[in-house]
């Protein structure tokens, strides 16, 4: 048996992590046919066969699957010896990357991301913005930034910043000569601008006041997906749209939206950063937490 090259068994354990071809050559910064002759190449070499494959599904064989066993190991003991050289050297190198929502990758590159790429110019830090929440493990991302109460319990949470808001906005134009809600119900009496989740579903606006929590399916002719064209929307006079403060603060300080239902829109828990519990944290990931942190206590 010829004995395969490293770079062989990390393009094995990278299309059995990600059970996709495709998503293992984006990763890798490979072309997916490159990837897929390396193992057919692979498995000639080790004379079985790695992976069941059909035009929809990549699976692993029982002889991958017992390789990728005692292979998986032996690629994170690798990757912890060449982040200590790193460490000796006395500065993070290679690739950060991290999925954020909107919000986070906002407030990363307008407080962070410049600071730590001055501190650090050795690490390429890849910074993937989406609405969807995905499996930062399955995906090959070292960390994750989203609200707080949707990071999974199995990951370790950093806080981003402090506290966000929901809120009710609309234009003064759209408001002149209608009665302004002042419960959530009145919401029903209005034309509101409606938002698609990434998972498809249509978003309910969530109020709370006093401890009575209320999710309200509103009415309206309009539906968006991104919080950019909520606010342009509304500011539009299209209707009354629902967004975090953030997104709506430009256009409440030029007094093209207000705000209506304040007494029902109390701050929540905001975003942080996360990342698996059980892996080695990598040298770029543990400085990037560090300034993180250290910007949050000058914040």
């Amino acid at each position: 048996m010829i004995r395969p090259s490293l770079n062989d068994l990390a393009a094995f354990a990278a299309v059995a992590s990600h059970q996709s071809f495709r998503r293992a050559a984006d990763i890798m910064g490979v072309s997916r046919s490159a990837l897929s002759h390396a193992i057919i190449a692979l498995e000639a070499k080790l004379g079985v066969r790695l992976f069941n494959r059909t035009t929809r599904s990549v699976s692993l064989t029982q002889a991958g699957a017992r390789l990728l066993a005692r292979l998986d190991p032996v690629l994170q003991e690798l990757d912890q010896a060449l982040d200590t050289l790193s460490e000796e050297r006395g500065t993070p190198s290679g690739t950060l990357r991290i999925n954020a929502n909107k919000s986070g990758a906002r407030i990363l590159l307008a407080k962070v991301v410049p600071r730590f790429l001055d501190l650090y110019p050795d690490v390429e830090l890849d910074l993937v913005s989406e609405g969807r929440l995905v499996d930062i493990v399955e995906q090959g991302f070292d960390a994750g930034i989203r609200l707080l109460e949707t990071v999974p319990k199995d990951m370790v949470a950093v806080k981003l910043g402090g506290d966000v808001r929901f809120i009710a906005v609309a234009a003064p134009s759209y408001l002149d000569g209608k009665a302004r809600p002042h419960t959530p119900d009145d919401l029903h009496a209005h034309c509101c601008v409606r938002q698609r989740l990434p998972s498809g579903k249509r978003y309910r606006w969530e109020f709370s006041k006093r401890g009575a929590d209320v999710a309200i399916d509103v009415p309206g002719n309009l539906t968006l997906d991104d919080n950019d064209l909520l606010v342009q929307a509304a500011a539009d006079g299209r209707g009354i749209a629902y967004v975090p403060e953030y997104f709506a603060q430009p256009f409440l300080g030029s007094g093209l939206l207000v705000t209506v239902l304040d007494d029902w829109c109390p701050p929540m828990p905001g975003l942080a950063l996360y990342y698996p519990r059980s892996r080695h944290v990598p040298s770029p990931l543990r400085a990037f937490i560090d300034l993180l942190r250290e910007v949050d206590r000058t914040r």
